[in-house]
């Protein structure tokens, strides 16, 4: 599942960063997502494979803090992409017209920027404190399901729900085969 969500958000990227026909803000912002989804699942996914090689659970303090903000700062700025991309859906259905003003690239790139300083201030205000308290109060096996969940399932997902359904993911993912084939 690991390799199937890195290889099908460096897909996705490839083919966006291919396309000129792709360098529109929703494909920015969704090449943005894919590569915070790599980041995402590389930040537990490889120790925990590691973890299930060697029959081990052990990490260091150190080694535990990076992981946890490593983790959290990329969930945040998940959650601040969709969100970005939400907006910029908005605009796109109830501005029609205005839309290529509006997100113009100057703003996608800013966007993006507040999305990564954002989350990089909320983490050190809030996101750390309820992390580890939380951890104290939920069972060992509750957690680890919860932690699959939203560390493996949901960028897995993310290049299936908002790339294969779309034509114009299609035509650039068959056009990078064939331009790779020649």
């Amino acid at each position: 599942m690991y390799l199937i969500t890195v290889f099908g958000n460096l897909l996705i990227i490839l083919a966006i960063t291919s396309n000129f026909h792709l360098h529109t803000p929703m494909y920015f912002f969704l090449s943005n997502l894919s590569f915070v989804d790599i980041c995402f699942t590389s930040t537990t996914i490889p120790k925990m494979l590691w973890n299930i090689q060697t029959q081990s659970k052990v990490i260091t303090y150190e080694g535990c803090i990076t992981q946890i903000y490593f983790l959290i700062l990329f969930a945040v700025l998940d959650i601040f992409l969709l969100t970005v991309m939400a907006y910029d859906r908005f605009v796109a259905i109830c501005h029609p017209l205005h839309y290529m003003v509006i997100m113009n690239p100057r703003l996608c790139g800013l966007l993006v920027l507040v999305s990564w300083i954002t989350i990089v201030s909320l983490f050190y205000c809030t996101m750390l404190g309820v992390y580890l308290s939380s951890a104290a109060t939920h069972s060992a096996h509750s957690s680890a399901t919860a932690s699959v969940m939203y560390s493996v399932v949901t960028p897995l997902l993310n290049p299936f729900i908002y790339s294969l359904r779309n034509k114009d993911m299609k035509r650039a993912l068959k056009a990078l085969f064939v331009k790779g084939t020649v």
